[in-house]
């Protein structure tokens, strides 16, 4: 099989789509984030999970931006790489939390219930150094990149509309309700951008359709008469 454009922006479109679905099924099944989750199988899961979803979710976002590249513009470059940068993170995280944190809750539990609290509010007792600003970080990424890439999607006029007010709601939500939602509550606002990204996913595996079928021939246009 050959490697063509259209297939590449068909794998991106997928990946999108099934990062959005993992992301959704996660917030029902994540563990408690404290030290005895750790030890479990289901936290190992969920999170080898949470990075592929994150890693898909990267390969996603960037067919979607090549997608519309052309009317994107400086907005929508700086939107890509705030919120692509925001997975890459992601990524990293998870798989400290899948694959180290548990070989350091043994040694050093503190440390990992230090670990893991940075996105359960809870008060790290060891000096975490730059580690300790990753939530502050990961949520502005989050939230500011995908609000400028959902405008950016609208402005652009390529894929969904909807798709493009669907992320700009869910990177909206997120804030208000990390203020007003206790953690486990909290976990649902990552729903709507999980749909979000179903959506556009979805948008663009439709828009690469729709612009390479091939053109209706009008029987009316076609030149009947015999040449001489």
């Amino acid at each position: 099989m050959s490697i063509t454009t259209s297939t590449l922006t068909r794998a991106a479109a997928g990946a999108a789509a099934l990062s959005g679905l993992i992301y959704i099924i996660i917030q029902f099944v994540h563990p408690a984030d404290v030290v005895a989750s750790l030890s479990t199988q289901m936290w190992i899961t969920v999170h080898v999970l949470s990075f592929g979803m994150a890693v898909l979710a990267m390969i996603g976002l960037t067919g979607i931006y090549l997608r519309q590249v052309q009317k994107f513009g400086l907005l929508g470059l700086i939107a890509y790489l705030m919120f692509g940068f925001f997975f890459i993170l992601q990524a990293s995280f998870n798989f400290t939390e899948a694959l180290i944190a548990p070989l350091v809750a043994t040694a050093a539990p503190q440390l990992a219930v230090d670990i893991v609290g940075l996105f359960g509010r809870y008060p790290a007792v060891n000096d975490l150094g730059p580690l300790a600003a990753l939530p502050q970080v990961g949520g502005l990424l989050y939230v500011v990149g995908a609000l400028l890439f959902g405008i950016s999607i609208l402005r652009a006029r390529v894929l969904s509309r909807g798709a493009g007010i669907l992320l700009i709601v869910a990177a909206a939500v997120t804030p208000i309700a990390g203020a007003l939602l206790p953690h486990t509550l909290e976990r649902m606002a990552a729903i709507p951008m999980g749909l979000a990204l179903i959506w556009l996913g979805y948008s663009l595996w439709s828009n690469l359709r729709t612009t390479t079928a091939p053109a209706a021939v009008n029987p009316a246009r076609l030149d009947t008469t015999p040449t001489v």
